[in-house]
């Protein structure tokens, strides 16, 4: 990128507050303080450092940039259509109107150049540690002496509220923890939140809060000062830590009676301050029209086909002394998996099928992963502080962990107890390419996660979240870890695959299911309890993928039990139970009612045939369970939280015995 002088970039800047006060005007909604309180920050960070093309948004080695204050959306989209991207001003002019690619908040896969979706505060700097944690581990990995093909910085700009969220304190801890120096952060100190002066509630010394965390702080910046900000960027890449830079700005600025006040926040300015500031940036120009030079000083799409252009001749000298590991960086950033995959998939499944193991399902997955990480390098696992709970680890992984030199390459993450952390950092990841990440947890801990997983489903992610400990059988640590909502309540998040797997094949089966899918989250819900293993067909182990199969079967079946998990066992006794008693009972495996709910209507309906009455059996809420069985059908669950007890003890306390599923069945029976 190239300087400018300091009357060419008030005009850039200008350019950035007079599009954004006017999309928020004609939406008659939005947010105009944070777009033109940050426009001269931008035209520093996006007029001379940011590494990107804009006629390729997925070049593999661009630097990433992250608007945490997703609020402030139109600064975002301002900088993509002045610097080139596919978004005309039309698009501007349909700012938060349906079917645009200007959405109220920026989001990944609508607009060109959106790196992850923002809005929710504080997961926006969270999945740029995400960025940059790939970043680091991708150049150790693939990176050779003199042959520097991942080579890039992660930017965010965060405001306040990110500041305030919880969150923010999780991810920038870990960020300093492991050095990840290539993350630089932008914040806009502007004092200001939707309520009025932050200074009643939020009076912290943030540039104390983050040299707590070993970040490198730049303070007292000038963010109506773009050169004052292109030094001190300059000075943040030098750093062999992560940078916050300081910006003290005015939200609004250049909103000559309402700049520096809360009223500029939120709302449009109206058609009396929007002339007022015009007239003050010296404008004179209708609504969404920009002059000539003004483009040709943002465009960026020059300097950026000659940095892509540079890359690929270095990457292709990369590919002339390294063709595996090439072949294998490009392969992982497609997010491709491995020629041999299927097979090694197929032959996991049978193993488990030939060993007949009975074990806890948080055993089996960590089975599994052995199994999958021996064809998958791009597996990156982790864990918030429950490694020898959760079992996310293998035998073969190695601990991500960081020295003066900054982080050596790493396979497994300690992330501490950081359980919504860890998962938008994983979505970072995620989006990022080169990993495919899973993290685990115990499941009443995937309440802190929550909103991350629901942004993981929203941009269809492939992160993989592993939940132990998933009901009453966790046991003696009582209600408080005891899940009782949790799976149901995951189930019902749009795009989110929930399994519940009831022994070693099934897991098996969820495990490959969930890294095969490419259009959103998995999450896998396991037991600490052993679960015995269950025989099957071929035929049946192929019908695991389609979420629900008929596990064991009868003739002319009176009653259909569906069960999944912990309980299957219970629902297998059951059925045999009935059986003694001349009364048939089909057994129907359920581990994901997502993945069964898209199959077709005729596969459903041989599953879950109409007019057989039905009984679900699982150790959760009950409400969930009636979209199968219907008002008249049975659930045998529980619908208060649990208590401190042996699981066994449990189990028997809230019904969860033969006795209750054959009683339950009779009575739906009538």
């Amino acid at each position: 990128m190239t300087n400018s002088s300091p009357a060419t970039a008030a005009l850039m800047a200008s350019a950035i507050r007079v599009l954004s006060m006017d999309a928020v005007q004609q939406a008659n909604s939005g947010h105009p303080g944070a777009p033109m309180g940050m426009a001269d920050i931008a035209v520093a960070l996006w007029g001379r450092h940011l590494k990107h093309n804009p006629t390729n948004p997925h070049w593999a080695d661009r630097d990433r940039f992250v608007l945490s204050n997703g609020h402030g959306s139109m600064l975002i989209y301002s900088l993509l259509h002045l610097t080139g991207y596919d978004l005309p001003i039309e698009e501007l002019k349909h700012f938060r109107q349906l079917h645009s690619k200007t959405p109220g908040h920026p989001e990944v896969g609508i607009t060109p150049g959106v790196e992850t979706t923002t809005g929710p505060l504080g997961q926006g700097i969270t999945n740029a540690v995400g960025f940059a944690l790939a970043e680091a581990l991708l150049a150790k990995e693939f990176n050779r002496p003199g042959n520097d093909i991942v080579d890039h910085y992660t930017y965010a700009f965060l405001g306040d509220g990110c500041l305030m969220e919880g969150i923010s304190h999780e991810a920038c801890s870990l960020a300093g923890t492991l050095r990840l120096n290539k993350l630089i952060a932008l914040y806009d100190d502007n004092g200001i939140s939707i309520d009025g002066d932050v200074e009643y509630w939020f009076a912290d010394d943030t540039p104390k809060r983050f040299e707590a965390y070993g970040w490198n702080v730049i303070r007292g910046i000038d963010g109506h000062n773009a050169d004052a900000v292109d030094a001190a960027i300059a000075q943040a890449k030098k750093s062999d830590r992560p940078t916050l830079i300081c910006c003290k700005t005015l939200i609004g600025k250049g909103a000559p009676n309402k700049e520096g006040g809360h009223d500029v926040h939120g709302a449009p300015l109206g058609a009396d301050e929007i002339a007022a500031t015009r007239a003050a940036l010296g404008w004179n120009l209708p609504p969404f029209e920009v002059p000539a030079d003004v483009y040709a000083a943002w465009d960026a799409k020059a300097a950026g086909q000659k940095a892509e252009a540079a890359w690929n001749e270095r990457f292709a000298a990369y590919r002339g002394q390294f063709p595996a590991e090439a072949a294998e960086f490009e392969r992982r950033m497609k997010g491709e998996l491995p020629g041999d995959f299927k097979a090694a998939a197929a032959a996991l499944i049978a193993k488990t099928n030939e060993k007949a193991e009975t074990v806890a399902t948080r055993k089996a997955s960590q089975l599994a992963i052995e199994g999958l990480a021996a064809v998958l390098p791009e597996f990156l696992g982790g864990s918030a502080d429950l490694t020898g709970s959760n079992l996310t680890n293998w035998k073969a992984s190695k601990a991500v962990r960081a020295n003066a030199d900054g982080v050596q390459f790493g396979n497994h993450i300690n992330y501490g107890v950081r359980e919504f952390g860890m998962s938008a950092i994983m979505n970072g990841i995620a989006l990022h390419g080169g990993y495919i990440p899973f993290g685990g947890t115990f499941l009443t801990f995937s309440d802190y996660s929550r909103n991350a997983l629901r942004m993981a489903a929203l941009m269809k992610l492939r992160s993989i979240f592993v939940f132990t400990h998933d009901s009453i059988g966790l046991g003696e640590d009582g209600p408080t870890h005891q899940s009782i909502e949790h799976v149901s309540s995951l189930r019902l998040i749009p795009q989110m695959d929930l399994w519940r797997p009831c022994d070693t094949t099934e897991t098996a089966a969820a495990w490959v299911a969930a890294v095969e899918r490419h259009d959103g989250p998995s999450s896998l819900v396991l037991s600490r309890q052993n679960l015995p293993f269950v025989s099957r067909s071929d035929a049946q182990i192929a019908d695991i993928r389609r979420g629900g199969y008929v596990l064991r079967d009868v003739a002319n079946p009176q009653i259909i039990l569906i069960a999944t998990g912990s309980e299957m066992d219970l629902a297998l006794k059951g059925a045999e139970a009935l059986a003694a008693e001349g009364i048939a009972a089909r057994v129907v495996s359920m581990p994901s009612t997502n993945v069964f709910d898209r199959q077709d209507k005729a596969y459903r309906e041989s599953v879950l045939p109409r007019g057989v009455p039905r009984v679900a059996v699982e150790a959760g809420v009950t409400a969930f369970w009636h979209k199968y069985v219907g008002l008249e059908g049975g659930v045998v669950g529980i619908d208060t939280f649990g208590e401190s007890a042996p699981a066994g003890v449990l189990f028997k306390h809230f019904g969860f015995t033969v006795d209750h599923v054959v009683a339950t069945a009779k009575s739906v029976l009538g």
